[in-house]
């Protein structure tokens, strides 16, 4: 039987943690999730993670966005692909794009809260099949 693909989620609200949880785990993935950038980044480099959800606005409006930045940058997590799962375009009225904002938000999925269940499901399966 082949190993469950784990994806940490790393989101400051417990209902979309709880939510997002049952939503992997009921499409056969080990969900880990935790509250805090800190925290969740402490998690990653711990290993075994096969994909990240991450929210943007947590402690601080743009946490996600430097934690994108430094998971990147750091050669032993880069290679982790990145589901930024936010709801900052409708509370800031940017919008933000992979394609265009690259630099800005190293991520290869961006999506926008509330999140439709099977569209999560297809971008964490998408991005870990590569």
């Amino acid at each position: 039987m082949a190993k469950r693909k784990t994806v940490v989620v790393i989101d400051d609200d417990p209902d979309v943690l709880e939510a997002t949880k049952v939503i992997l785990e009921g499409a056969g993935f080990a969900a880990v999730t935790v509250t805090t950038g800190q925290e969740g980044v402490s998690r990653i480099r711990e290993g075994g993670i096969d994909c990240i959800v991450l929210d943007v606005m947590m402690a601080r409006d743009t946490e996600g966005f430097s934690i994108a930045q430094d998971l990147k940058a750091d050669p032993k997590t880069a290679k982790i692909p990145i589901v930024m799962l936010t709801s900052v375009a409708k509370k800031t009225g940017f919008e933000f794009s992979p394609a265009t904002d690259k630099d800005f938000m190293p991520v290869e999925v961006f999506l926008e809260k509330p999140i439709d269940p099977k569209r999560l499901v297809q971008a964490v399966t998408g991005v870990i099949r590569g």
